[in-house]
């Protein structure tokens, strides 16, 4: 299965931003305290029992989740319903649920390899990055593993909690076991680019390239190292080769916003809207450029904000990483350019 993480599109490489965030294209719980009633009843349940009661209750009526509970019930060994009944809680909104039925499974199965990424994944969809990072970093230790998609997902999950530096290696050994995945290269290109590596990052996403023409995520990314090494009219080529000359140039207009090249983001903004005029992203970013510098007003009825700075941090940084799909071999970092 490819995990792949879709670099939701620079808010400046066309889609919409605000630093505020500029646009891109392309791209735990705790328990509550039983309530005493004037009459001798029974606590009130937990958030937690609640939590199981809706959830027992909703499968009640759902005929997929009735029918992996029987079977779970029916055959304890069957590793596969486990990881389909915690997929189907979560796919329900139970992600607690899902998250237990995995950590049940990963007690009753600790050698599973396929337990142990069903477990990390449902850790991540909590935000419990550190857990999952130490669990399946300890699950490596016990039980090596040839699989280029345990050491990606490692990779990953340091990265997500910007460990940059120590995610490069869980990278370059998934490549090392599977040279021809081109996500592979690209996650690795990924990591590099974050951390400055601008030309060894290169290198990443023109492999990725080689073994996949057709990937737009390495494709972007390649546009933004480019633009990275002021190599402008390279990086609007490699922008462009899959989106429209305006969203190429608001792409890169992006950059120089990220960078704080105001005057530069303004050239490249004005070459944007001169091949459409009414490109939403490109006039979103041209009014940010304005709150920035100072130098062009704000639309009528609104008035200057100052910079959010770590809101557009965020901001930028999901236009790279977005949330893992299970129908992808493992996660890959991408800017989608529409």
């Amino acid at each position: 299965m490819k995990f792949q993480l879709l670099l939701a599109g620079l808010a400046m490489l066309s889609c919409s931003c605000t630093r505020h965030t500029p646009v891109v294209n392309g791209v735990a719980r705790g328990l509550a305290k039983p309530v005493q009633s004037r009459a001798p009843t029974a606590p009130t349940p937990t958030v937690w029992e609640r939590q199981v009661k809706n959830a027992v209750d909703a499968g009640d009526g759902d005929y997929e989740l009735r029918r992996l509970r029987e079977i779970v019930a029916a055959e304890p060994g069957n590793i596969p319903a486990r990881l389909d009944l915690a997929a189907v809680y979560r796919q329900r909104g139970f992600p607690d649920v899902a998250l237990e039925v995995t950590r049940l499974a990963a007690a009753r199965f600790p050698e599973s390899g396929e337990v142990e990424l069903a477990l990390v994944r449902s850790l991540r969809d909590l935000n419990r990055r550190t857990e999952a990072t130490e669990g399946l970093e300890a699950f490596l230790k016990a039980h090596s593993q040839t699989a280029p998609e345990y050491y990606s997902w490692l990779g990953i999950l340091r990265d997500e909690s910007g460990l940059w530096p120590a995610g490069e290696p869980a990278h370059r050994q998934a490549v090392e076991l599977s040279p021809n995945f081109d996500y592979l290269h690209n996650n690795l290109g990924y990591n590099l680019l974050m951390q400055k590596k601008n030309d060894e990052a290169a290198e990443e996403f023109r492999t990725a390239l080689k073994l996949n023409p057709k990937s737009q995520v390495a494709r972007n990314n390649l546009g933004l190292v480019l633009a990275n090494q002021d190599a402008a009219e390279q990086a609007v080529a490699s922008f462009q080769a899959v989106s429209d000359p305006a969203t190429a140039h608001n792409n890169l207009a992006a950059v120089y916003l990220e960078k704080g090249n105001y005057p530069a983001a303004r050239k490249e903004l004005g070459v944007a809207l001169s091949y459409n005029k009414t490109h939403p992203a490109a006039l979103k970013n041209l009014e940010l450029v304005g709150r920035m510098d100072g130098q062009a007003a704000t639309r009528a009825g609104e008035s200057a904000a100052p910079p959010r700075w770590t809101r557009w941090k965020i901001g930028f940084r999901r236009l790279f990483v977005g949330p893992l799909e299970d129908s992808q071999p493992e996660a890959a970092r991408t800017v989608s350019a529409k």
